[in-house]
């Protein structure tokens, strides 16, 4: 076992002594060795359909959930380092184009930086949104 791993043994990795072997992978064949992609892939496409969804790629979901925390306003860096990306800039330059509704927020909160108050009234100015 490596010095590195803080996470305690479950009763079957003990049972297997010395047979296993500490990867460091979350998933895991029986005996620690590291899952084949191509099976992961194999077993997603097989629950996906079971569930009645539609084919979908496993990578996909990975797209998805980079898309879906950006356009909820998760902050890039975040993003960055939830997907591995070495760059903040990479992670831009991939999926900032997926949503129109994430342009479309950034230049509302730009807009309202700039109309933050109304000349003289000390009263927020309203923004009014660029769609209806």
């Amino acid at each position: 076992m490596r010095k590195r791993d803080s996470i305690k043994l479950g009763a079957h990795q003990l049972a297997l002594g010395e047979a296993w072997k500490d990867t460091g992978f979350a998933f895991t064949q029986p005996h620690g060795d590291r899952l084949h992609p191509q099976n992961v892939t194999v077993q997603f496409l097989w629950l996906a359909y079971l569930a009645g969804l539609p084919p979908i790629r496993l990578h996909d979901l990975r797209h998805g959930a980079a898309s879906l925390m950006l356009a909820a306003g998760v902050e890039m860096k975040v993003v960055q380092e939830t997907l591995g990306h070495t760059s903040s800039s990479f992670t831009a330059d991939t999926y900032t184009s997926v949503f129109p509704e994430v342009a479309m927020a950034a230049a509302e909160k730009t807009a309202a930086l700039l109309l933050a108050e109304e000349e003289n009234t000390g009263k927020p100015a309203e923004v009014s949104p660029l769609r209806v």
